[in-house]
């Protein structure tokens, strides 16, 4: 191992991902702490890793996180979403000012003010960009190393706290906080109802997020065909029922006719294929007749997209009611948003912006013919835009390398937060000019769980050796000073969405959750109150978090300094 050291930290990773999967009673350790925590048992082997093996994992992983909240954070400085920016910042400076109390009435030095404020706020980031700043102060170095060897140590201990910790308060003690569990849920279940109003007209066929798009065929029997009708008159017919349901096809004397003219009409002894959300396309069938099997009628292309909103096409903002009324979106559904990788409700009222990612359905035909009138067709591909990545780090990297001195304390973003910084910026040049920097969504997953936990894979086996004695150094009293940095962030975040921001409870919650980064303190608000409104305030505060909290890692060192 020693004489080849890529294999212990292959062999970290295979077991900490593993071991991170492993729940008991809905409990898991995650990958990050799970990694960590295997690498410092490797670590015991005493192996030494040189190069900068470390530093270009944790680049990349920072990058991609810049690159994927980059348009979301941009709109939101600019746009509707300037409320949840103010909220967002208001809360992680919270957690940065509660994280450096903590630490000053414990004692503690600033390695382990960076682990605390890196387990606490779960985020791990804070780890490389804290080392990163730690290395630049003019102290000795062995200074320098006991400070480096305690913050793993103070991040493996709180930062379980901080994950479950933040879930529970979230989940649990927030809505009591706001009024009691049954009331957010019947506030939150009227803001579904009321989001779900067309402004227009009822729109039933957007009432559910993640229901897929259906093609039925059917025998025409009903009575209503007794005077046969056309499409346009069958469809008319359907909107007045609450149901937004296509015609797709008809045999019609034998023959497959695609339902193009306006000439053609639909009579008893007809079949015809229905499109539509599957709740309402299979409701009811006496109005048409029984639904047949026929799988010549059926077999025809249908094409599901992923479009990227552009503002030259959509303007600042349009909602789902608006876009559906558009003529060229005819025979299209929206199955599912993205913003910034967080899964949107799709609800009538639900704002899109550009830089969302919408996936639609509907005819080969009528995709191709609604989705470059939206933005850019977001086709799948395998391609990386490896120019725009490399001198995106780079260009990044040399502005945060820069240094302002104030006195005898370097100030500078170093190169990780520079590569932040760079993510964010030419993230959100590609939602403006979407024909260049590609990066497909399973890359930026690999640069993120990979680059990030290469990263944490290396500083658990660097600082193997001494991790033991770090731990029995800082005491049992580490755990209890986690907890404190946890809770009181979050309580104050509550109670400023409720009483200065005067947010919906919901969106409160959400907003709690996005500030903090934890996804699982979202599942946790979402699972309790039985509905995905929280996620409309947790993309915004997301975007700012990710941004802020990292950036931390840099200022809690000068604070502590």
């Amino acid at each position: 191992m020693r004489d080849n050291p890529a294999l212990p930290i292959f062999l970290t990773l295979a077991i900490g991902f593993w071991l991170g999967s492993l729940k008991i009673k809905g409990f898991s350790l995650g990958s990050v702490t799970a990694v960590l925590l295997v690498g410092v048992v490797v670590g015991q082997m005493d192996i030494p890793i040189s190069g900068p093996v470390k530093q270009v994992f944790f680049l990349l992983f920072l990058f991609s996180i810049g690159y994927s909240v980059g348009p979301e954070f941009f709109r939101a400085l600019r746009g509707d979403g300037v409320k949840q920016v103010g909220f967002g910042v208001a809360q992680c400076v919270a957690c940065l000012i509660c994280t450096w109390l903590v630490a000053l009435l414990f004692g503690y030095n600033i390695g382990e003010a960076v682990g605390l404020c890196a387990g606490a706020q779960t985020m791990s980031a804070i780890i490389g960009v804290g080392t990163d700043t730690i290395n630049t102060l003019g102290v000795s170095a062995d200074t320098k190393q006991e400070w480096l060897e305690m913050i793993p140590v103070c991040y493996a201990v709180t930062y379980i706290y901080g994950t479950i910790g933040s879930a529970w308060l979230l989940g649990n003690v927030g809505p009591k906080l706001l009024g009691g569990l049954q009331k957010v849920k019947a506030a939150t279940k009227e803001l579904e109802e009321k989001m779900n109003k067309s402004a227009m007209d009822d729109d039933p066929a957007l009432e559910s997020a993640y229901r897929p798009v259906t093609y039925r065929a059917y025998r025409v029997e009903s009575e209503y065909f007794d005077t046969p009708k056309t499409v346009a008159e069958i469809e008319a017919h359907l909107e007045e029922m609450g149901r937004r349901i296509f015609v797709e096809r008809v045999r019609k004397d034998g023959k497959i006719l695609s339902p193009t003219t306006e000439s053609l009409t639909i009579g008893k002894g007809d079949e015809v294929v229905l499109s539509g959300r599957r709740e309402f396309v299979i409701e009811d069938e006496s109005w048409i007749g029984q639904e047949v099997s026929d799988g010549q009628l059926l077999t025809f292309p249908v094409e599901r997209v992923q479009v990227m909103l552009t503002k030259k096409k959509i303007g600042r903002k349009i909602t789902i009611d608006q876009l559906r009324h558009q003529k060229y979106f005819y025979g299209v559904m929206v199955e599912a948003i993205s913003r910034g990788g967080v899964a949107i409700p799709v609800l009538t009222q639900t704002e899109l912006y550009p830089g969302d990612l919408l996936t639609i359905v509907g005819l080969e035909s009528e995709v191709t013919t609604a989705a470059p009138q939206m933005g850019y067709v977001d086709r799948p591909t395998v391609k990386t835009d490896m120019v725009f990545l490399g001198w995106g780090i780079v260009i990044g990297g040399i502005v945060g390398a820069l240094t302002l001195h104030i006195g005898d304390v370097p100030i500078s973003l170093s190169t990780s937060g520079g590569a932040l910084i760079a993510g964010l910026v030419m993230g959100w040049m590609r939602s403006r000019r979407p024909n260049f920097g590609r990066i497909p969504q399973p890359v930026v997953w690999i640069f993120d769980n990979l680059g990030l936990n290469v990263f944490i894979a290396v500083v658990g086996i660097t600082t193997g050796p001494t991790f033991i004695s770090g731990l029995a150094q800082v005491g049992g009293m580490l755990f209890l000073a986690g907890v404190l940095a946890t809770t009181a962030p979050l309580l104050i975040g509550i109670w400023m969405g409720a009483k200065l921001f005067k947010f919906h409870p919901a969106i409160t919650l959400g907003c709690c959750a996005g500030a903090r980064t934890t996804t699982a303190a979202l599942g946790a608000v979402q699972d309790q109150l039985n509905s995905s409104i929280p996620a409309m305030g947790y993309t915004v505060t997301y975007a700012i978090g990710n941004t802020l909290l990292i950036l931390w890692g840099v200022v809690i060192v000068l604070m502590m300094a």
